[in-house]
């Protein structure tokens, strides 16, 4: 089965706090280089992560990541 590839909304959710990657990272007790990463797709945090994140932003998991088969920014899938 082919991976869904995964959009998350991290980066403007925390830029709409006015927060800087290090002070999410120290609420998360995670690396200033984690949250980087997950900003920038690098990798999906593992699902206690995610459910941390969701409940620091409070809403669901499902409002913090977006399948970008489900994104309309990314035009119709070719599947």
């Amino acid at each position: 089965m082919k991976a869904v590839p995964v959009k998350n909304h991290i980066r403007s959710l925390r830029k709409a706090r006015g927060w800087t990657q290090a002070e999410l990272a120290q609420q998360l007790e995670v690396s200033r280089q984690t949250v980087n990463a997950l900003e920038k797709e690098r990798y999906d945090p593992s699902l206690p992560l995610a459910f941390r994140l969701a409940h620091l932003f409070e809403i669901s998991i499902e409002d913090l990541f977006t399948t970008r088969s489900n994104d309309p920014a990314q035009g119709p899938s070719s599947s």
